[in-house]
């Protein structure tokens, strides 16, 4: 008898981890949509200006557009999740991205790109709104961080496979090839998607708590976990207004929303984003002529961000989110304070070759910074501080936040250089993450190890930002 007790328990275990390997795989291919459409434009956009005989600002607008559309995904995400929940949000986004990037491929004008990657900008809104909302609210507390981590590692390897596809097809010139290549991953996320349960708290804050709990049970190893869980998030759910109104009535809840837009924000300044959009002209900048030897050096960039974001997946939920953030801003502001020195050096006509691999040596150390800290932490902590019956609005501001900024800095990073020069650009970036340094030992909050109901009952108990994990 106990050898069969003992045989089913290790089938529910196994069971268990299955289904929890299928959910990160399949959310995280939506991470990987995200990270081949930020990636694909760094090498479609200099055949792309030529194709088009764009100007520095219409190059901006090209890859700005996408942003625009991720700020407008983001904040219609909100609504369509809470009404349809995470899994028919998934639907859409990966409908939207074969749309965008057939639309991107056969774009006979520029008017008409400009369009589409508007609507590819909308289905990663809706992929960097849901995804990460989607594993947060699947994990148990031990290993939310390592899950939310998974989504960004797919961001990156998106990243790093659009920029080897860049460079494969950058020999005959195929910008067009580049941009489309990208509905064949959206159609396999919609198959994907198709073999995913729907969140438990999402169906609960539905009133079907019935489906929650067998949901609960396919995830937990034993059903009195499945079942506390459950009770934990009935208790959340006792507060009776949602989404604005409970913004609107409840400071706590501000704090929250405010909390996940300044963290998205950080993450944005940071510059590291310009340095994925743009990195062929800062290695043009740095020495390296021709295009072959720019895109050579993309695909190390992108399997740098990769291989980084693997040292986050193995440390976040040991080490904790707080330490992480701080190591990682002061690393990205070391990183960019001296890529400024080699740019103005090399700027200023000293041709020591030994300036040019400095210059991307300083853009690794930037990456990895990032890469290790920011990058996957504000998006598992921004999942993680909302409370039950807000999420849904909560993430909506910080993952618009998220877009705001970056289309701000997508649309001025070439202006910026042409107004001040690449080093002070890089300089200001470093200023930006010093003080994001200071903000996190300030404000940001510890939450490894912590159930999400917890987070939420000591935020609304009125515990400082810091101090709502302890």
């Amino acid at each position: 008898m106990e050898d069969l007790l003992r045989n089913e328990e290790e089938k529910r275990v196994k069971k268990a981890k299955l289904m929890k390997i299928f959910i990160s795989f399949s959310a995280g291919m939506a991470g990987l949509l995200f990270g081949l459409d930020i990636g694909v434009i760094s090498g479609a956009l200099p055949f792309i200006t030529s194709h088009f005989e764009l100007t520095s600002r219409l190059q901006e607008w090209v890859v700005s557009t996408m942003m625009l559309g991720a700020a407008l995904g983001a904040i219609s995400t909100g609504w369509i999740s809470f009404k349809l929940g995470r899994k028919k949000s998934l639907m859409a986004g990966a409908a939207l991205f074969i749309i965008g990037s057939i639309g991107c491929a056969c774009a006979l004008n520029i008017a008409t790109l400009l369009v589409s990657r508007v609507m590819l900008g909308f289905a990663v809104g809706i992929a960097s709104y849901v995804a990460p909302l989607y594993l947060s609210e699947m994990s148990e507390k031990e290993d939310r961080g390592k899950l939310i981590s998974m989504y960004q590692m797919m961001v990156t390897l998106g990243i790093l496979l659009a920029f080897i596809s860049d460079t494969l097809f950058s020999y005959g010139g195929h910008w067009r090839m580049m941009l489309g290549v990208i509905s064949i991953p959206a159609i396999f996320l919609m198959v994907f998607v198709f073999g995913l349960p729907d969140s438990p708290r999402w169906l609960a804050s539905k009133g079907h708590f019935e489906k929650a709990k067998d949901i609960l049970r396919m995830l937990n190893t034993t059903d009195a976990k499945a079942d506390g869980e459950l009770n934990e998030i009935k208790e959340s759910l006792k507060v009776k207004q949602e989404g604005w109104g409970l913004f609107k009535a409840n400071k706590n809840v501000r704090r929250a929303v405010y909390l996940g837009m300044l963290l998205q924000a950080m993450q944005q300044f940071t510059g590291m984003n310009v340095i994925l959009y743009y990195a062929p002209q800062i290695f043009k900048h740095a020495g390296f002529a021709n295009t072959e030897q720019q895109m050579l050096a993309t695909v190390i960039c992108g399997l740098v961000n990769s291989l980084a974001t693997l040292i986050a997946m193995k440390t976040v939920d040991k080490q904790g989110r707080k330490p992480i953030l701080k190591i990682g801003f002061a690393g990205i502001a070391t990183g960019t304070f001296l890529l400024g020195v080699c740019l103005y050096m090399i700027n200023a006509g000293f041709s020591a070759i030994w300036i040019s691999i400095a210059a991307v040596i300083m853009t690794l150390f930037t990456i990895t910074s990032f890469a290790m800290s920011a990058g996957p932490v504000v998006w598992i902590l921004c999942s993680e501080i909302q409370p039950l019956k807000s999420r849904d609005f909560g993430v909506a501001c910080s993952t618009t936040t998220n877009w705001i900024v970056n289309m701000i800095i997508g649309a001025t990073f070439l202006t910026l250089i042409s107004n001040f020069g690449i080093a002070v650009t890089f300089w200001i970036y470093t200023a930006l993450n010093i003080l994001f340094v200071i903000l996190t030992i300030l404000l940001i909050p510890e939450t490894k190890g912590v159930s999400l109901e917890n987070i939420e009952k000591n935020l609304m108990d009125g515990k400082p930002l810091k101090d709502i994990g302890v």
